[in-house]
């Protein structure tokens, strides 16, 4: 979803491109629209909307860095390694392999910067609203979106960052620019109470020409993903306002999702990284990607629409048919293959280098393996624009089969039923519905998706320690010395990334680092 109306923020900075002080704010250009003139009509409600989900394909800050969620996530996990072309090239991805995370990591500064701008944008949004000439089952729903995609992005915030402001309200002026980090239990409850709110007025299904747009499922699916992850790494239930978000209200919100919904699993696993299968019935959330507008500006990589995950992944092959071009980043580990090496996902999720026509450059912790759902396939080359930046796979955020494995989890009646399901789709014998084997599942069904990490870390520092520290793995086709692929957890930092020296400047001494750093 693209937008033409595009606001850029820093968290102490909020200023609009298009008006960059109060006194231009005051005029009225004839050759272009601010805030004080938009926000009237359905069309222009529209565009902002639209300007907040195009914060979700955000994986760079012009300036700052490349972050794309799938590759920094796995990275951080015990899926993939830093890969790159030489150690230079991934230099700031394998601080993230290394958990050696600097304060002054761009990386970091890139994620951090990305979803204040998206919450800063549903903010906006959110406060215009009651403005807009428009009836009240429009205005409904365009907040209800509003505040999905704010729970959105916070979410990926303080489950990267822990302590983080929390702003659901634009800033007025300097005097409000340095706002406290809150406590996790406030962004928490914060994001249950939009997405609670949420679900009554979203849609229960979306039209063709409305794909990517959210509805009630994918807010109850959140919502789950949430409740997984903050009651695992805290040991409480999510407070929405008055209401107590326990396990019995996710178990029934996913068990209505599941019975009435329309979701369902795909008979064939690999046709969810299909072009095929885009907005499919297996996918309750998706972020677009795509080749519309075709792009070409390597200066401003955000104002297309390629996915940088699949491009930063693909295998460095040379006069391929089926793969080329990619950059051999998040290398895949020996430790998820030998997980795999037995599973029927493993040929869909996991491309071997004896699979590659063409001619193959073997980069920085090369191990022979490469990710296969977000790859630069044939499938998915642009047909236009400079060929890196217009990868046309979207990002299936939640599956359905996610959604079977988190109801599973969280004790639905139905866990066996839901588990057999998910197995039984790729040929699997049933298992018992043991709080263990959901759990190792979730490894299986979901790997290389940008999942591992937090599904490790929800699971306790003991855990993430032994998980994500391991030594002496090493697979037949690693390049290099085994000290390149050996990986050391740091516990002090319990898993969080370092808030960015920057905005710890700009805070002025109201920030607390996080700790480990």
């Amino acid at each position: 979803m693209k937008t033409t109306y595009k606001i850029f923020i820093t968290l102490f900075l909020l200023v609009l491109l298009s008006a960059c002080s109060k006194d231009f704010l005051d005029l009225k250009p004839l050759d272009q629209e601010v805030s004080t003139s938009f926000y009237r009509t359905e069309e222009q409600a529209m565009q902002a909307l639209v300007s907040v989900y195009d914060v979700l394909g955000y994986q760079e800050t012009p300036g700052v860095s490349w972050a794309p969620f799938i590759v920094i996530s796995d990275i951080l996990s015990d899926d993939s390694y830093a890969g790159g072309s030489d150690a230079n090239d991934g230099q700031d991805e394998n601080e993230f392999n290394n958990f050696n995370i600097p304060t002054t990591s761009k990386i970091a500064h890139a994620i951090w910067l990305k979803n204040y701008t998206g919450i800063y944008r549903a903010n906006l949004l959110l406060e215009k609203i009651e403005g807009i000439d428009a009836t009240e089952a429009f205005k409904k729903r365009l907040a209800a979106e509003s505040k999905f995609l704010r729970a959105y992005f916070y979410f990926e915030q303080v489950a990267y960052f822990e302590n983080i402001p929390l702003l659901i309200n634009t800033l007025s002026g300097p005097s409000e620019y340095n706002q406290p980090q809150a406590t996790p239990e406030q962004v928490y409850n914060q994001i249950a109470l939009d997405l609670t709110e949420a679900i009554a007025d979203l849609p229960t299904s979306v039209s063709p020409a409305e794909a990517g747009r959210i509805t009630k499922w994918a807010a109850q699916a959140l919502l789950a993903r949430v409740y997984l992850f903050y009651n695992g790494v805290y040991n409480q239930d999510l407070q929405a306002g008055s209401t107590v978000v326990n396990r019995g209200i996710m178990v029934s919100y996913l068990d209505e999702l599941i019975a009435t919904s329309g979701h369902d699993l795909f008979e064939d696993y690999a046709q969810n990284f299909k072009l095929a299968g885009e907005y499919g019935k297996e996918s309750v959330f998706e972020i677009s990607y795509g080749d519309t507008p075709p792009w070409w500006d390597w200066g401003y990589v955000r104002g297309g629409e390629g996915n940088l995950s699949a491009q930063m992944q693909g295998p460095r092959v040379a006069n391929s048919t089926n793969w080329n071009r990619g950059w051999s980043f998040g290398t895949v580990s020996q430790k998820l293959v030998n997980d795999l090496k037995d599973d029927p996902r493993f040929a869909y999720t996991v491309l071997t280098e004896e699979e590659l026509d063409g001619t193959l450059t073997k980069g920085y912790q090369h191990t022979g393996y490469f990710s296969k759902k977000y790859s630069s396939d044939a499938e998915h080359w642009g047909s236009s624009g400079q060929f890196e930046l217009n990868r046309t796979c979207n990002h299936r955020v939640i599956r359905f089969s996610d959604v079977l494995l988190m109801a599973a989890e969280l004790g639905s009646g139905n866990a066996q039923q839901y588990l057999d399901r998910v197995r039984a789709r790729v040929g699997l014998a049933s298992l018992p519905a043991t709080p263990e084997n959901i759990y190792n599942e979730r490894r299986l069904e979901l790997s290389l998706e940008g999942i591992r990490y937090f599904d490790v870390l929800r699971k306790g520092i003991s855990f993430a320690n032994s998980t994500l520290s391991y030594s002496g793995i090493r697979g037949p086709n690693y390049v290099g010395e085994q000290q390149l692929f050996d990986v050391t957890f740091n516990p002090a930092t319990k898993g969080f990334l370092p808030i960015p020296q920057t905005e710890m400047d700009l805070s002025a001494g109201t920030f607390k680092q996080n700790d480990g750093y």
